[in-house]
């Protein structure tokens, strides 16, 4: 559902995708090529979200911010995995959010970054470029390996491409992601 919330609405081009029981709710805007999956909630009623390009919210995430003093800013390429909690936190290109980890108000997350998944990052707490970071709360574990920087890249583009399956109704013979042994 997308719902207009105090005279604003979401705003986002055609080239997003936005599953039907996902909701989007007032001031967020998205970036080009950017996807919205199932039973997602983006929750921009007493702050604004903004989210990047080629960036995906996967399945059952949750994006919320802090009553007038903290938007939620999400940057471009970004992954946000299934059952994440993001709020009123700012996390730059090319991160990975696992799956069911929690982003908490004023975290900054800088560019080139994976959280594993499950971790929890408290409010307030920066994420330097280039690491692992996992736990409870979250921690430095190791500098990723160029191939794992690479592949935050690569999880972007292939959401790319199953949204563009999805808004296509691709059928399961044209579709190159499915396929049944």
């Amino acid at each position: 559902m997308i719902y207009e919330f105090l005279d604003r609405k979401p705003d986002y081009p055609e080239s997003v995708f936005v599953a039907p029981s996902a909701d989007i709710i007032g001031d967020v805007v998205l970036g080009k090529e950017s996807s919205v999956w199932f039973n997602t909630t983006i929750r921009g009623d007493v702050n604004w979200i903004e989210i990047g390009e080629r960036t995906n919210i996967q399945d059952n995430a949750c994006i919320h911010v802090m009553n007038q003093t903290g938007p939620t800013r999400i940057g471009s390429e970004v992954t946000v995995g299934h059952n994440a909690m993001i709020h009123g936190c700012t996390i730059h290109d090319r991160a990975l959010i696992g799956i069911h980890a929690t982003v908490l108000d004023k975290a900054v997350i800088e560019s080139d970054v994976m959280v594993a998944a499950g971790s929890l990052v408290p409010p307030g707490k920066r994420l330097e470029a280039g690491y692992m970071y996992m736990g409870s709360p979250a921690r430095q574990t190791r500098k990723l390996t160029d191939e794992e920087v690479a592949s935050i890249k690569e999880h972007a583009d292939n959401y790319v491409k199953y949204s563009r399956a999805y808004m296509q109704k691709d059928t399961y013979e044209t579709n190159p992601f499915y396929t049944r042994g």
